[in-house]
Order: structure tokens, then sequence, then C-alpha cells
């Protein structure tokens, strides 16, 4: 039980925000309170190693074994198809992916339809499940601005309050999939540090709301 669990988690407030439950689980590390530039902090009492990331890397970096577990959101799971498993819906960071656009826009099939997206594995994947020819768009901000400006029909993005896609005069035009945080394992780490991984868990979700 001496071995460490390497977690990998998002910086920013969800990252906070898993780190705050970890520790109240048990798995607090009084290095991370330290102001300082460090990447790693252990915690050799609690058995555990934390490193902070770029939340679209966080399953790259569990995928690829430099950390057993990490938190992602299912967007990055989904647009990266990362190899990996989903072990928990931490419920934080709820919002969905859509199509959204123009409130009287009406998509012909028979025409390519144009997608804005920072997501295009997500887009193409959904198109196709319904066989719309797409051409993509790649974006990496302001996806708004693309049916707008007419340079495509449709954008498919995250959608959490809606409040910025009104503001611009756009409306969803279909949900795609729901989207929260996951609790993700290394198939490797699971099998051999299995014992640490599934007790941590079971005690996340013993504190997860129903």
């Amino acid at each position: 039980m001496n071995t460490m669990i390497n977690i990998a988690l998002p910086k920013g407030r969800l990252g906070e925000k898993v780190y705050a439950l970890l520790e109240s689980v048990g798995y607090g590390c009084e290095a991370m309170k330290e102001s300082s530039r460090k990447l790693i902090f252990e915690d050799e009492q609690n058995g555990v190693r934390y490193f902070w990331v770029k939340p679209s890397d966080v399953a790259i970096y569990v995928e690829h074994g430099a950390a057993d577990v990490g938190v992602v959101g299912k967007d990055i799971l989904l647009e990266q198809q990362s190899d990996v498993y989903e072990l928990l819906d931490l419920k934080f960071g709820v919002c969905k992916m859509a199509v959204a656009g123009k409130r009287d826009f009406h998509p012909n099939p028979a025409k390519v339809l144009k997608v804005a997206t920072k997501f295009p594995h997500i887009a193409s994947r959904y198109y196709a499940s319904l066989s719309q020819e797409i051409e993509i768009i790649k974006l990496n901000g302001s996806i708004e601005l693309a049916p707008i400006l007419g340079m495509s029909d449709v954008i498919v993005d995250i959608v959490e309050t809606g409040t910025t896609l009104k503001e611009n005069d756009l409306v969803v035009l279909q949900d795609i999939v729901p989207i929260s945080a996951r609790f993700i394992a290394n198939k490797a780490s699971f099998k051999f540090k299995n014992e640490q991984i599934v007790c941590m868990q079971n005690r996340i979700c013993a504190h997860l709301p129903d």
C-alpha cells in the first residue's frame, strides 16, 4: 500500500474543486497549498502524487501511464477517443455538446453542411450517424461568429447556460451528448494498482450527490 498513486488534475476551477473533494476523502497533500512553481506534489502519508496539467492533456497523461488516474471533461474523452477506463461521472461542470445556429436555419440533407467547431471528431461522428455530408471548419475560439458572418451553417460546441448563444441571436438546434467531469484510470494501472484505485473510486463515489 506504499505505492504512490499518480493523479493528473486539470488546471483551473475544475481541478481545484476535484482536489478539494480528494482532500476531503483522505487524499490531501500539504505541498499543494504552498506557493511555488513546482510541477509535482507528493504526500507519502496519503500515498498520492499530484500534478497540474492543461485540461486537454489530462487523458493523454493517463492513457500513456504517466498518471494512474485523472479528471477530465467528457467532451475531451470523446474528441480524443482516449483509451482509458472511465470510472465515475463526478457530476461537476455539467453542460452539453450541441448543434447551434440561427433560429430560422433549416438544413438541406442534399447539400453539404458547413460546421464550425473546436471538436471535429465529435461533429464528424454525429453527422455520420445522420448520414449528413459536412465540411468541417476547425476554429479555436469565438465559434459563434462563424454562422453570424456566414462562414458556417451551424456550430458544434459546448453549451452551459446558453447565454452567449442568446446574446448573439443563436439557438440550440440539436443536443448531441451530455458533458461532465469524469474520473478516469490508466488500464494497466487499474490492473496493477487496483486496490488503491478502487479504494479512491469508492471514497469519491460516497461523496457524490445521488
